[in-house]
């Protein structure tokens, strides 16, 4: 299995117009084959002091994969082609981690 967490910083103030954009990307990401998890995520509000915070112009996208071979499709799928020239205005700079399990 293949981890990935995402982390998309946004120009300031265009995170709801960037997660309108990509609900309706998850839908056909969660279809394709070897996609275990798919899901865009934001700062919780707790008052847990370890917390480390994003802020408000950071979305992370936490995905799990059957293996490589499957998140390399997904890059390249026609769906992922045609979401980037649209978030393209709102996006800052895109990090991305990819893990396996330590097992």
């Amino acid at each position: 299995m293949i981890h990935v967490i995402a982390t998309i910083e946004l120009r300031p103030g265009t995170r709801d117009a960037f997660l309108a954009e990509f609900a309706k990307l998850i839908a056909p990401v969660r279809a394709e084959d070897g996609c275990i998890e798919y899901a865009p995520a934001i700062d919780a509000d707790t008052d847990i002091a370890a917390q480390l915070r994003n802020g408000p112009d950071v979305v992370v996208v936490v995905e799990k994969w059957r293996d490589l071979p499957a998140l390399k499709a997904h890059s390249v799928a026609p769906h992922m082609q045609a979401y980037r020239p649209r978030v393209k205005d709102y996006v800052v700079a895109t990090r991305l981690q990819i893990l396996q399990p330590a097992d």
